[in-house]
């Protein structure tokens, strides 16, 4: 047995699988942080295409939410509040930001601070 494994020649099989999911998760926390609190506006416009919006109503849909500071919220996750503040379908809801109808709304709603 090698000399780093020593310390492990004891623990029972549930103590190594605890040990194991322990060191996983510190090995991908900082990985996770990162993701879940950064973000460009290419990210969001990605996950607004793959909602199902053209790349022109997505860029104008990235344009407005990064004008109320809103991209850190997830651009998809203000269209979906947008569309059941209205209570329309998420596209249509979609379309409207991209004209840049309803943003004041939304921006109050989500926390969003108009940025000239």
């Amino acid at each position: 047995m090698k000399k780093e494994e020593e310390h492990l020649k004891n623990l029972s099989d549930e103590e190594l699988y605890d040990r194991f999911w322990n060191l996983t998760e510190q090995i991908v926390k900082p990985m996770v942080d990162l993701a879940y609190n950064h973000t460009s506006p290419s990210i969001e416009r990605s996950v607004l295409l793959r909602m199902g919006f053209s790349s022109l109503e997505a860029g104008e849909i990235v344009k407005y939410g990064s004008k109320w500071n809103l991209l850190g919220k997830g651009i998809g996750h203000v269209v979906l509040e947008y569309a059941d503040m209205k209570d329309i379908d998420y596209l249509c809801a979609g379309r409207e930001l991209s004209e840049g109808k309803g943003w004041q709304e939304i921006g109050e709603k989500m926390g969003g601070k108009l940025i000239e």
